[in-house]
């Protein structure tokens, strides 16, 4: 399934839209629980999760210092935001960054956001500002830094977490650097599932991994034991290897969040990410 889900991902400029392309606003179309079945054959599923993956796969191994290589594309971005002749895709692209820092009335965020924010960044692939050849900047550098502003708007603001298991969860506000940040750590020398339990480690290696970095802002935003206020982490680091614990994450991510109807119920489509079942090659 994996790689059949990665096929979606765009990887040459013959999947980049024409300028010409008909962009729309996106809108929900996930309005009761039988619509959840729209969504798993949708293409926009297909899309997100082989972005996902994608991703999941260019940081495999790879330390949050490591040298990468943005592309020009990618610099034009920074600083024109989207190219002239992709103006038009401006509104579709922009719904996406707007919904990913969370509810302004219910001054709340959870997973749906943070896969808001996931696909303002695989629209932006799909329409080429940014290339597959960014995908390990675009987790270190895009999606790193967009964790450390939400991470200061909740202990600003003290954002309640949206759709939170509580103790049942992996964690009240975040999923995706778990998955990427356990692929970081794969085949690592030293570091084994059991040590991010352990102060030290944690506090030695965080700046490299985001898996570290997300279990010391844990520690910082909770008190009492780790076993207790975080018993699904606490219960993976018993998982003898970090290529487990990923594989694991992912199917965890699948099944706890793209198909949990409070979650994609706010989840908007539109022609980069549409409803329609995809397309068989």
């Amino acid at each position: 399934m994996a790689e059949g889900e990665r096929r979606s991902q765009p990887d040459s400029s013959e999947d980049i839209p024409p300028a010409t392309q008909n962009f729309i606003i996106p809108k929900k179309e996930i309005h009761t629980v039988p619509d959840m079945g729209k969504w798993k054959r949708s293409q926009a599923y297909a899309d997100y999760i082989g972005f996902i993956l994608t991703l999941n796969e260019g940081v495999k191994g790879k330390k949050l210092s490591f040298e990468y290589r943005v592309s020009e594309e990618a610099e034009n971005l920074v600083a024109t935001v989207v190219p002239t002749h992709l103006a038009a895709a401006v509104p579709e692209v922009a719904v996406y960054l707007k919904e990913s820092v969370g509810n302004s009335t219910r001054i709340d965020y959870g997973t749906g956001h943070e896969a808001a924010f996931a696909a303002f960044l695989c629209c932006l692939c799909k329409i080429g500002v940014l290339r597959v050849d960014d995908q390990i900047a675009i987790v270190f550098k895009v999606f790193n830094r967009y964790l450390e502003v939400m991470r200061k708007l909740q202990k600003t603001y003290r954002m309640e977490p949206a759709g939170s298991q509580g103790v049942w969860g992996l964690d009240d506000f975040q999923f995706l650097p778990f998955i990427w940040g356990s692929s970081q750590l794969i085949d690592h020398p030293c570091l084994e599932p059991r040590h991010f339990v352990d102060e030290k480690a944690v506090n030695e290696s965080h700046k490299e991994y985001m898996f570290l970095e997300c279990v010391l802002f844990i520690t910082e935003m909770k008190t009492g034991p780790f076993a207790e206020h975080s018993n699904q982490l606490w219960n993976i680091s018993a998982v003898p290897s970090w290529s487990k614990v990923n594989q694991g994450l992912i199917r965890m991510y699948k099944a706890e969040c793209l198909e949990k109807f409070p979650v994609i119920q706010h989840f908007k489509f539109g022609s980069l990410l549409p409803i329609h079942p995809v397309t068989s090659c």
